[in-house]
């Protein structure tokens, strides 16, 4: 059926230049046999130039960088934007996305212009390669580390909508990875590099074989990459919280006790905070207890109540970004063979087989015990009680969950960080026959092509606990003792007098498990193309491309049994999911001679969806030059993207990291918020305990494919004067305007603006408010109903500038090379008209939309001798200088003095800028070394003058935009490679 959110292609004339072919063969072998296929078009081409703008990342370009991975390359595109890397620590209760498609831990994914890693095609030789699997989900975007750095000749990459020529998800841009082909001989590679630190060190080693014949080719390749971890810890910027002490976690390893006290307190310890009728005056008194650091314990193991027991206070918070990770290690494994043999004169065969296998690790704080309604979600745990018989309990009463327990929180440090171990494979088979033939004095050019692929991923999470056992734990003594292996817990003693902890080995033994979680991605693709010559015209043959094309994908996520029942909760995926769905898809592409130096395409595609039903778009883009110097081209594309698995069948629980404007309402001094949050029925006694609010999205199978429009216009200038006058041997200067739209955007809304628009509406009947549901006593938000939909529209636009220039002199061969991408506007809104957070020059939600970024990459080379400098700059941004402390007088981020913009009045409108920031790294190669053929050495210096990431106070994780910005400190590399 159609779709009737797509609209109808205004370029449906050109299916009227399908003319007849002439099929009966010439005998003599092509003559135009050196036509290519540029990204952007099917159709087989001599001249490289397009209609479309697209960036070459040669093999020699890559070896400059002292990078060991496809992602890390690509995460320096200046047009790139926020996608996972290896500097993203984002298990446990951070980064779960709304969209089913799971954290994406350990691997490295591609964003361009800022529109998602998920709207960025990444095909491999003009392929479609599989999408990630990472053990937490069913994504929907490429995992880079899959496709290792020994097979790549060169990237490519276009920053255009391309749905009409490739379909589905080609809506920011494609990247085209083109693999090693015609190598004849023997290479080795090897590679080390580590930070001054010590730490963060990289290994590489690559064996490539190749063979080129009359009639048969191969190569083969083995490479191995390892890369080792950076703690935080290790770093200055990332070993604390910016904003001090107060920002850590209120889960502590000394423990914290939220109740109501049913048992007698000694004045001052637990004073009147609830107010239960309403009438504005606290009455009932609540307990919010710890124990100080080095507090004895009884002979029971814990402290003697009341002795034993402070009022908590922030100052208290736990530091848990000592134990995250910075850069998380991984080693990777791979094997690729590629073989093409001439059956005839003009028929090919082609066969390409890969295996990868990745195994990289994820670290955070050791895992929290919380038990009671006040850390909602939590499953098993929501419903805990703590038995009067429990030996450790100090209090003597039975303290019963939602009566007079609140919560009781204990991070038991003495069972080690939380660790989570992937461990992915991948499995790519393609192979294909290629041939060319000519007709009626015209060339033609055909393919069919199989390819089947899979990604494998299994995640061990260890040191978790299970809740099951920590309710018997807690329970009556009677009751454990009847279970095998059952030993009562302590969460009362806190780290004890001697500081090594109060829960013991036994303890841990019974209650700590680890969790096993797995997922599966397999994409099977059969497509046949058909390019060459239709007819003349004045002007030159008019072209064409056409072809089918039939995918087939599968996805399945199969959480661990425990997590499923709710034994373990880490505010993560627990739902399995499984589905998949097939595509059938038709296009052509016609080029067609104008005028002599006039060339316009158009092209057209139709695919038919199991899930959804059709869609069809269309492209359209010109190429004039009407001087030999100078180039103009502009595109216009219709474009999709198809609801992945996750989306259509997930289901996401995760911590979705949120600033409640209501925390502390009533000694804000803002009449307007306390009126708010009074009409929506918040306590005035209400105060957010942590940042974490327990956030419920996941998939639709009703959702519809987001639509896209694309337009770029830009000119190519290579000055015939500059050669001329001696300046320069060659000078190239590029600039685009592009241009893109999404509308139906698949999407949960920003959870915190949806909060934030729900409190200054004042109304919980609004679509705002529906969602969010609060507990009446305490105010908390015990769930936030967040699900996705075709809600969302996306705008950006800007421009592109590179300057090429290279000049031969009697001192040697000086280039220079220098991409920007200047971003003009970012707007994301959704069907309500709220305008979403996310801007230009804005820091959010861990990640930065800069307005400018420029990479200039200067060289200079004399006989063997190679040096390169190259300057990765970014423009500065500003963030919201706010968090759940903005209504205490004393500890908003506003009065500690760290906002470079403050708002004393409203300390929820401060802002802080992170500045400016320029990288330097430096490159020094010699080929031919000790005046050995085939041997090449480099030595580099990334990051040469230390810089160091602006502070940014709303990030998550270490301080510092890990998308945007580099691992603090030095890196240096030494590489040599030998070939024969």
């Amino acid at each position: 059926m159609p779709d009737k959110h797509m609209r109808q292609s205004t370029l449906a004339v050109a299916i009227a230049l399908g003319c007849s072919i002439d099929t009966a063969l010439a005998q003599e072998s092509i003559v135009d046999a050196d036509r290519i296929e540029v990204l952007g078009s099917r159709i087989k081409k001599i001249e490289i130039e397009g209609q479309s703008p697209v960036l070459t990342i040669t093999r020699e370009q890559i070896g400059r960088t002292g990078l060991i991975s496809v992602g890390d390359v690509l995460q320096d595109l200046t047009s790139g934007g926020k996608a996972l890397n290896s500097q993203v620590n984002s298990s446990g209760s951070l980064g779960a996305p709304p969209d089913g498609g799971g954290i994406g831990a350990g691997s490295s994914q591609v964003d361009l212009r800022h529109l998602e890693s998920k709207r960025v095609l990444v095909l491999v030789d003009g392929r479609r390669w599989v999408n990630e699997s990472s053990a937490s989900g069913v994504g929907g975007s490429v995992d880079l580390n899959t496709i290792p750095l020994a097979i790549v000749e060169s990237i490519e990459v276009l920053g255009d909508g391309a749905s009409a020529i490739y379909g589905s998800d080609a809506v920011a841009g494609v990247i085209n990875i083109v693999t090693r082909r015609n190598f004849d001989g023997v290479e080795v590679i090897a590679s080390h590099g580590l930070f001054e630190h010590g730490d963060g060190e990289t290994s590489r080693a690559e064996l490539t074989v190749g063979h080129v014949g009359e009639r048969f080719s191969g190569v083969f390749s083995a490479s191995y990459n390892e890369q080792k971890r950076v703690a935080s810890g290790d770093r200055r910027i990332s070993e604390d919280f910016a904003a001090g002490p107060t920002r850590g976690s209120p889960v502590t390893p000394q423990g914290r006790f939220i109740l109501v006290p049913t048992f007698a307190t000694p004045p001052g310890l637990c004073p009147p905070t609830i107010d239960l009728n309403g009438d504005g005056v606290p009455d009932v008194p609540l307990c919010d207890l710890t124990s100080a650091p080095n507090t004895p314990v009884a002979g029971n193991g814990a402290p003697a109540f009341p002795g034993g027991f402070v009022r908590y206070t922030d100052n208290q918070s736990y530091n848990g970004q000592d134990d995250n990770l910075v850069l998380t290690p991984n080693k990777r494994k791979s094997l690729f063979a590629s073989t093409r043999y001439a059956v005839t004169e003009n028929i090919s065969w082609y066969a390409k087989a890969l295996y990868n296998a990745r195994d990289s690790v994820n670290q955070a704080a050791p895992n929290s015990i919380v038990i009671g309604p006040e850390a909602p979600g939590n499953g098993i745990g929501d419903v805990t009680h703590v038995s009067r018989l429990n030996p450790f309990n100090p209090f003597g009463v039975d303290l019963v969950a939602g009566a007079n327990m609140f919560a009781i929180a204990r991070r038991p440090v003495e069972g080690g960080p939380r660790i989570f171990e992937q461990s992915v494979d991948t499995r790519y088979l393609g192979t294909g026959l290629e041939g060319a033939f000519a007709a009626n004095d015209r060339d033609f050019f055909w393919d069919v092509n199989y390819i089947n692929s899979e990604n494998k991923a299994e995640q061990r999470f260890r040191n978790t606990y299970n809740l099951r056992r920590i309710q018997l734990a807690l329970g009556a003594p009677a009751v454990c003792a009847q279970t095998p292996g059952c030993v009562p817990l302590n969460l009362f003693g806190g780290q004890g007098a001697d500081g090594k902890g109060t829960i013991t080995p036994e303890m841990l033994s019974w209650i700590r498990t680890d969790v096993r979680d797995a997922s599966r991605q397999a994409l099977e693709v059969f497509s046949a193309n058909l390019s060459g010559d239709l007819f003349a015209l004045g002007a030159g043959n008019v072209s064409f491309a056409t072809g089918v094309e039939r995918r087939e994908y599968e996805g399945s996520y199969r959480p661990d049994a425990l997590r499923v029942t709710g034994e373990v909760f880490d505010l993560a995926n627990t739902v399995p999911t499984s589905g998949e769905y097939q595509v059938n898809e038709a296009y052509a592409e016609f080029n067609v001679p104008l005028a002599r130096r006039f060339d316009v395409s158009m092209a057209l595609r139709y695919s038919d969806y199991s899930t959804f039903g059709s869609v069809t778009t269309g492209s359209f883009g010109f190429k004039w030059r009407p001087v030999d110097s100078l180039l103009l081209r502009g595109t216009y594309a219709e474009g999709f993207r198809a609801p992945f698995i996750g989306e259509l069948y997930g289901l996401s629980q995760f911590g979705a990291s949120i600033k409640d404007p209501c925390s502390s309402f009533a000694t804000s001094g803002n009449p307007q918020l306390i009126a708010n949050c009074q009409a929506l029925g918040v306590p005035a006694t209400y105060r957010q305990l942590g940042s974490q609010v327990f956030t419920t999205t996941g998939g639709n199978a009703e959702l519809q494919p987001e639509t896209s429009d694309s337009f770029t216009l830009g000119l190519v200038y290579s000055p015939d004067w500059a050669l001329a006058s001696g300046i320069a041997d060659k000078l190239d200067l590029e600039v685009t305007y592009y241009n893109h739209r999404v509308d139906d955007a698949i999407q949960a809304p920003d959870a915190q603006d949806v909060l934030d628009a729900c409190v200054n509406s004042a109304d919980p009947t609004l679509a705002f408010c529906t969602g969010i549901r609060r507990d009446p006593a305490t105010g908390t938000i015990t769930n936030f109903d967040n699900r996705l939909a075709n809600l969302g529209r996306l705008e950006t636009d800007g421009v592109d500038l590179s300057i090429v220039w290279a000049m031969d002199t009697a001192a040697g061969r000086f280039e220079a090379n220098w991409q920007n991408t200047y971003v003009n506007r970012f707007e994301a809104t959704d069907r309500f008209g709220n305008t979403f957070s996310r801007a230009v020059g804005v820091e959010s939600n861990d990640g930065a939309i800069p307005r400018w970024q420029s990479n200039l990459r200067l060289g200079y080379a004399r006989g063997p001798v190679r040096l390169g400098w190259t300057l990765r700059y970014t423009h500065a941004v500003t963030e919201r200088c706010s968090d759940a402390f903005d209504n205490n007088p004393a500890l908003s981020l506003t009065a500690l003095g760290l906002c470079s913009d403050p708002d004393a009045a409203k300390p929820a409108l401060s802002r802080n800028k992170l500045g400016a920031t320029t990288y330097h790294d430096l490159y020094a190669g010699w080929d031919q070394a000790f005046g050995t053929d085939g041997l090449r050495l480099a030595l580099g210096l990334n990051n040469a003058f230390a810089k160091e990431a602006p502070t940014c106070l709303s990030c998550s994780l270490n301080g510092y935009d890990a998308a945007i910005y580099d691992v603090p400190g030095r890196f240096w590399y030494l590489q040599a490679a030998y070939r024969f």
